[in-house]
């Protein structure tokens, strides 16, 4: 008997994972097989389509909603917001995690605070801002907000990651005369990809699917990114909603997304898992 129990526990451990992994692609699967439907079959249950087409794929770019240009606000947006979040935060982890002053304590707990309000309660500070800087209704005057709400993740991860890495590194730098800029980008940044890499990675999932500052803080089609355009893809009538031309859309921002996920796999695992130990 004692032999057959780790069979058993193996037997149930994959067979828990396969459903698992059933439940957690199928949806994405039946949004992929229903973009290729068109008419009564896109309320078919079947996942193979009898008939696939790339109709709802061709009208998502010929329709009235510039689609690819939104497509490319996004990409700009989620991009600019990664960089200008890494390079602060890279800067901020280097003072918070290697550098000894009154109170550090108190100003990480401060910036981890920041992260915990929503942002329907900054929602109107944060529209006023926008107009004053003459960002509204601009695609580019959302990397604000999203850089504010992006921050204080990629300082603290890259703060706990900081701190682990090999003192005597920072000190051999200095002797040879290395100020604190090149002992970041030079020394510490080739030590923190993995950390990086998770981070940033996190952070561009974050501003490519953040729908609410960019519906409120945009209004012109053209500037608009993508999450907002899929929810404004409507028909004539509540019965004449283009499911397919949804499921398209849904497809397209999600690929690229996973794609970076599987290219950057080990380096997120690696980035998170050591950044939680070495703390």
């Amino acid at each position: 008997m004692s032999e057959h129990r780790p069979l058993l526990g193996t037997l149930a451990l994959y067979a828990l994972a396969a459903l698992i992994v059933v439940v957690s692609l199928y949806p994405f699967a039946y949004t992929i097989s229903t973009s290729f439907k068109t008419g009564t079959a896109l309320f078919s249950p079947d996942l193979w389509p009898a008939a696939p087409t790339l109709r709802n794929y061709v009208q998502l770019f010929e329709g009235h909603q510039p689609f690819g240009r939104q497509l490319l606000n996004s990409v700009m947006v989620a991009t600019t917001t990664v960089v200008i979040a890494l390079l602060m935060a890279i800067t901020a982890a280097y003072a918070l995690g290697r550098i000894p002053f009154r109170g550090k304590s108190t100003l990480l707990l401060a910036i981890l605070a920041v992260s915990m309000f929503p942002q329907v309660a900054v929602l109107s500070g944060m529209f006023e801002l926008m107009q004053a800087a003459g960002l509204y209704n601009k695609a580019i005057g959302l990397v604000v907000p999203y850089t504010i709400f992006t921050l204080p993740f990629t300082v603290w991860v890259l703060t706990t990651f900081m701190r682990g890495l090999p003192k005597e590194l920072e000190e051999a730098a200095i002797m040879d005369g290395c100020g604190p800029l090149r002992v970041i980008f030079q020394v510490f940044m080739p030590l923190l990809w993995p950390a990086l890499v998770s981070t940033g990675l996190l952070a561009f999932i974050g501003a490519w699917n953040e729908f609410l500052f960019a519906l409120t803080f945009v209004s012109d089609d053209s500037q608009r990114t993508v999450p907002v355009a899929i929810s404004l893809i409507t028909g004539a009538t509540a019965y004449e909603i283009p499911w397919g031309s949804i499921m398209a859309a849904s497809v397209i921002v999600t690929v690229p997304l996973v794609l970076l996920v599987l290219v950057f796999q080990r380096k997120i695992v690696s980035g998170l898992t050591a950044g939680a130990v070495k703390g």
